[in-house]
C-alpha cells in the first residue's frame, strides 16, 4: 500500500458513477457518487448509499485487467509492478471492454491560497 492513499472516479457509459479507493491501513472501497442514478458498474454492486468494502483489490476491477501476453507487455512497458492492481488499472482504464472507464484522481494537497 502506498503511504497516501489512491482513488478512481469510476465511469459507466461516459457518466461518473463513483469512486474506488484505497483505504489508510490497507483494502478497499467503491461509493456511489450521491447524483449518480445510471446502471450499477457490477451486477455484483448495486447502486446504493453505502460504500462497499474490500480487503482485497476489489474483484469486479481486478476482472478487468489483461491477462497473458497482454498483461506482460503492460507491465514491461509502464514498468508496473506485477501485483500493483489500481496502476494497471488506471494504466488501461480508459481503453476497458465493456461501458466502464476509469481515470485516476488525486486530491487537493490542503487548502490554496489565493494569489492577487
Amino acid at each position: 500500500m502506498n503511504s497516501i492513499p489512491r482513488k478512481t472516479l469510476v465511469c459507466q457509459a461516459g457518466t461518473p458513477a463513483g469512486h474506488l479507493e484505497e483505504r489508510v491501513g490497507g483494502g478497499w472501497t467503491f461509493a456511489y457518487l450521491d447524483s449518480y442514478e445510471g446502471p450499477p458498474v457490477s451486477l455484483t454492486m448495486p447502486v446504493r448509499e453505502e460504500a462497499y468494502s474490500f480487503a482485497r483489490f476489489p474483484p469486479v476491477f481486478e476482472g478487468l485487467l489483461p491477462e497473458g501476453p497482454q498483461l506482460e507487455a503492460l507491465l514491461r512497458i509502464h514498468k508496473i509492478d506485477r501485483n500493483d492492481y489500481f496502476r494497471q488499472l488506471v494504466t488501461v482504464g480508459a481503453d476497458l471492454v465493456g461501458s466502464l472507464t476509469i481515470m485516476e484522481v488525486s486530491e487537493p494537497q490542503g487548502p490554496r491560497l489565493r494569489q492577487e
